[in-house]
Parts: structure tokens; C-alpha cells; sequence
């Protein structure tokens, strides 16, 4: 049973080359995207109470984004950089949820499986950033969170084979890999982490 995946294309240069030059604002969306992957997971726990084997694990990750939150806002605070007044939408995770099923179970699956694509792209964005980093303090906390996001990953298409045959999941990760590459390709560049 494999529970990585690998993703369809690399994050481009021309990505990390925007971080770097606007790393303030990276920061802003980088803390923006932590509060709404612990929102993620607890709308799991909201939406499919009766799923009890996933819980814990849900539970245990919404705390972990939130934590990763307030690191991520405690080296803005020491830096000077504010919040954002409002969350923006985005457009990255937007359009993978476009392509949801609308079926209950179908859906499940599809969000799980979008879960795991989006912490798996947040792990090679963090390893960028992270080898980006002339701050020794920066490249350590990216490589935590590298690490973390691609534990994250993994354990997304670990609670979808509680369900799910194996097949299936697996047929469906991978257009969901393909997916993912497509809208990537096609997204703006910015100083973001999506």
C-alpha cells in the first residue's frame, strides 16, 4: 500500500524567485492558508461525525494547522508583518473543488484526496523555500513544516483507504494529481504559497 504520492509537475522557478523577493507577503498567505487547513480538517469532523475511525487524526491535524499558525504569526509579530485584514479566496483550491463529485461519498472522497494533493504541494513548496533560505532560523522552521505537510499528505489517502478499495482511491488520486498539475500550470505567479 503505497500512501505518498508524486506530484505531476515541480513548482517553477520563477515561484521561488517571487517568495524571495516578496517574503512579507508570503508570510501573510503562508499564515492565511494555516488558519484554513485547520478549518479544513475540523469541517471534516463537522461534516462526517459517524466516520470515527478518521477522527482523532482529523482532530490531531486541525490542531497541528492551527499551531502552525501561530508559529507562522509569531515570526511575522517579531518582524514587524500584520495580518492580513481578510482572508483572500484562493483560486488554487477554488478550482480543485470545482471538480468535486457531488455525491456524499463521492464527495468524501474527493475532498480527502484534494486534502492530500494540496499538503503534498505545500511539503515540495516548503522544501523550496526552506533550501531558498539564507536565514538559518528560516530554513529550519520550512523544513519542519516541509515535513509536516508531507506527513499530512500521506495521511490523507491513509483515512480515504478506510473506505475506499484500494483501486479505486488510487485511480482517483491520480486524476487528481493530473488535475492539480493542469490548474498549477495555469496560475498566476505570485508570492504566495498557492
Amino acid at each position: 500500500m503505497k500512501l505518498n504520492l508524486d506530484l505531476a509537475v515541480d513548482s517553477k522557478q520563477e515561484w521561488i524567485d517571487a517568495v524571495i523577493a516578496d517574503f512579507p507577503s508570503f508570510l501573510q498567505d503562508h499564515a492565511d492558508c494555516e488558519r484554513k487547513a485547520s478549518a479544513m480538517a475540523m469541517s471534516f469532523v463537522a461534516k462526517y461525525p459517524d466516520r470515527k475511525e478518521i477522527l482523532p487524526d482529523l482532530i490531531a491535524t486541525g490542531i497541528e494547522e492551527l499551531e502552525h499558525f501561530q508559529q507562522v504569526y509569531e515570526l511575522m509579530e517579531s518582524r514587524g508583518i500584520p495580518l492580513t485584514h481578510s482572508i483572500g479566496e484562493d483560486s488554487y483550491v477554488k478550482q480543485l473543488i470545482k471538480k468535486c463529485h457531488s455525491g456524499r461519498n463521492e464527495r468524501f472522497l474527493d475532498r480527502l484526496l484534494i486534502a492530500s494533493v494540496v499538503e503534498t504541494r505545500g511539503a515540495e513548496r516548503f522544501r523550496l523555500v526552506s533550501e531558498a533560505q539564507q536565514d538559518p532560523e528560516m530554513h529550519r522552521f520550512y523544513k519542519i513544516l516541509w515535513a509536516s505537510e508531507a506527513k499530512h499528505g500521506h495521511l490523507f489517502v491513509k483515512m480515504a483507504l478506510n473506505y475506499f478499495p484500494e483501486k479505486e482511491t488510487y485511480e482517483r488520486l491520480q486524476w487528481w494529481v493530473d488535475q492539480e498539475a493542469e490548474i498549477l500550470d495555469n496560475l498566476e505567479i505570485r508570492a504566495a504559497l498557492h
